[in-house]
């Protein structure tokens, strides 16, 4: 990862790698032909291992602390090493996309206003937006704006970590936009929200930038990664997601929008180190477009959600990426009041509203944070 003026992880490259560029250019491992270069992430169970795949690439693109590198090689190579016995996975570095769709509420609806009115605002704790970016002159969001950094540049914003896309902005005001008589307020009004820039302008991020800004989340010490963005299984990010956990960050994931469908929440949310977060309305039913499935944890209102939108004002809109924020902004109220993220994590399932759907659809329930606090 980067932030403006610093460097901040051993990547000395800062490149867009969003829709259009970088792993946009591959059409599949399958499809390369064997000379072909092909970007993967590979996963070292030793020193053997690591060197193995080292003299393998003809590019080393980011090395992780769990374990694992990004590297450009050809096809043949990624061959090879699936067979040596000192490799735990070689993958494709593809995509995830930010969780979003265009169609129109939720403080009230999980107690929140309960919360903030007896003073539980979130002050002391951080929360990392990890998505495309917050828009850092929003007034609603610039009071509780802590540190930016970006995996995916922004080269059009006046900081490489702002938001060319408005999905991360509109999730940020969720978590904590400021209670200051304007626009709207967030579940966790007083919280530091940093900008993890990991999603290009198209919504779109690499495997490895996500497990770049996840992994940063978790050295930083900050107490809450926002994950509104998913798709297929990536070791790397699973990796990343293990690191983080094992570090104490609670892991909020939107669990998809493929709705109407069975066992069907994605990745990460699929991870049992991250809370599945499904969506309903504004009636408390599950809303159409929400994914569902065993891993499903908690429920939140996702559908016409009214937040910040980048360049100024607000805008509804809806989705699982929508309900994960509430959640992430729950947690940093319960963090900063002393709960561990393990703590926090039981604390909200165990204070949850039966919605009366099944385990699948609302897992233990829609949160009650003025009954967790």
């Amino acid at each position: 990862m980067s932030r403006d003026g610093a460097s901040l992880s051993r990547r000395n490259v800062l490149r867009t790698v969003g829709a259009g560029a970088g792993t946009a250019a591959l059409s599949g491992l399958a499809a390369a032909d064997s000379e072909d270069k092909v970007e993967v992430n590979v996963g070292f169970s030793d020193d053997r291992g690591r060197v193995a795949a080292t003299d393998a690439a003809v590019e080393t693109v980011r090395t992780f602390e769990f374990g694992a590198a990004t590297m450009r090689m050809p096809k043949q190579a990624v061959e090879r090493l699936r067979t040596n016995p000192s490799i735990r996975y070689v993958e494709e570095n593809g995509e995830m996309f930010a969780l979003a769709q265009n169609v129109p509420y939720g403080i009230n609806q999980v107690d929140a206003n309960e919360s903030i009115g007896g003073g539980f605002t979130g002050a002391g704790a951080d929360v990392a937006v990890i998505d495309t970016g917050i828009d850092p002159a929003h007034p609603d969001l610039e009071p509780n704006l802590g540190q930016g950094a970006y995996a995916v540049e922004c080269r059009s914003c006046s900081v490489g970590w702002g938001d060319d896309n408005g999905h991360g902005t509109h999730c940020a005001g969720t978590v904590g936009a400021a209670n200051n008589g304007r626009g709207v307020v967030g579940v966790a009004p007083e919280v530091t929200l940093h900008a993890v820039k990991v999603l290009g302008g198209r919504g779109g991020g690499s495997y490895s930038d996500i497990a770049a800004g996840i992994e940063y989340t978790a050295n930083q010490g900050w107490d809450v990664a926002s994950l509104s963005l998913g798709g297929g299984y990536s070791r790397a990010v699973a990796d990343a997601c293990s690191y983080a956990a094992g570090n104490g960050v609670f892991l909020s994931a939107a669990a998809g929008n493929s709705g109407p469908c069975r066992d069907c929440v994605g990745y990460p949310a699929a991870l049992s180190e991250t809370v599945a977060v499904s969506a309903v309305n504004d009636s408390e039913r599950l809303a159409s477009f929400s994914s569902t499935g065993r891993e499903v944890e908690l429920t939140a209102p996702g559908a016409d959600v009214l937040s910040t939108r980048a360049g100024g004002g607000t805008e509804f809109l809806s989705g699982t990426s929508m309900a994960c924020p509430h959640v992430s902004g729950a947690a940093a109220v319960l963090m900063a009041e002393g709960y561990s993220a393990s703590q926090a994590r039981r604390r909200l399932k165990n204070t949850a509203t039966d919605l009366g759907l099944s385990g699948n659809e609302q897992g233990a329930g829609q949160i009650d944070l003025g009954s967790a606090i």
